[in-house]
Parts: structure tokens; sequence; C-alpha cells
């Protein structure tokens, strides 16, 4: 199952990459949202979430990925329930949640889509997590509208348990 699931999530990284790569540019040949985008992460990494939360729109569309532990409130509407469904659990229930290996990637239509992983490890198990993700951020008038996770949900599970 562990590798069905990560053969999953590379699919979905390269599907992402395929039928994207004609209309994406590094970040940093396209500046903007990419890089506003990439200032939210150094926000959450430096523990500045409510310049995180203030980023958003009033009515963000937040989506986790499917079958994790995170989705079962998703589609989160607006900041408050993005903190409390998503942010607060991660402070609360991980001794750490670092993003690394982040790649940014901007399309012409001014989407960002960020490949990263996450490390983590789960305080009641003392479980350790390292599983690749894709971010795609949609920006509208300087606010983030829309956030869709694709991530080994395998991984998280595992460390739950």
């Amino acid at each position: 199952m562990k590798i069905l699931n990560n053969i999953i999530c590379a699919l979905t990284i390269s599907i992402v990459v395929f039928f994207s790569s004609d209309i994406i540019a590094q970040s940093s040949q396209s500046p903007g949202n990419s890089e506003f985008v990439a200032s939210l992460y150094d926000w959450f990494m430096n523990g500045n979430i409510p310049g995180v939360l203030d980023a958003m729109d009033p009515e963000i569309e937040w989506n986790s990925a499917e079958n994790s532990t995170y989705a079962d409130g998703s589609s989160y509407i607006g900041p408050t329930a993005v903190l409390e469904g998503v942010f607060y659990r991660l402070g609360s229930e991980w001794e750490y949640w670092t993003l690394t290996a982040l790649n940014f990637y901007q399309t012409l239509t001014g989407e960002v889509i960020v490949t990263g992983r996450y490390n983590a490890n789960y305080k009641k198990t003392g479980k350790e997590l390292n599983a690749q993700f894709v971010h795609m951020w949609w920006l509208e008038n300087g606010k983030v509208t829309k956030f869709q996770q694709y991530s080994d949900t395998y991984q998280m599970k595992s460390a739950l348990e």
C-alpha cells in the first residue's frame, strides 16, 4: 500500500509539471505572485501566522489533500477556519513541522505551484514524517483566494499510528 501511495504522489507531481510545463516559468523569471507566496512560507516557518492569515481573502477556499488527517474539514472557508482546522492542529499535534526543498513556479495566468517536502515529528507517537508535497495557490487582488494541497497521506497516517 505504501508503494502504491508513493507512486500516486509521484504521478500527481509528474502530471502537474507535465501538463503545466508549457505555461510555467521559474519564479526567478516571473516575479510577482511566486515571490508573494514564497514570503508566506517564510512567515509560516518563522511563526508569523497572523501575517499568513492576513494574506488570505476573507472567503479563501483551503483544501487539504484527500485522505489527509486535516481533510476532515475541507474545504475550509475563511482564514479562521484555516487557523482552527489546519494551523492550530499542526502546531499542537506535531513537535515540529518544517517545509524543505521548496521550488516555486508561476503559471502565465498567475497561479503558483510549490513543490517540496514536509519534515515533522508527531508528538504522540514520536514518529517522523518526510513526505513530498505539491501546493497550488490562486491569488486575486493581492490575497490568496484558493489553496490546494497534494501530499503523501499514507506517510502522515503512518506517523499517527
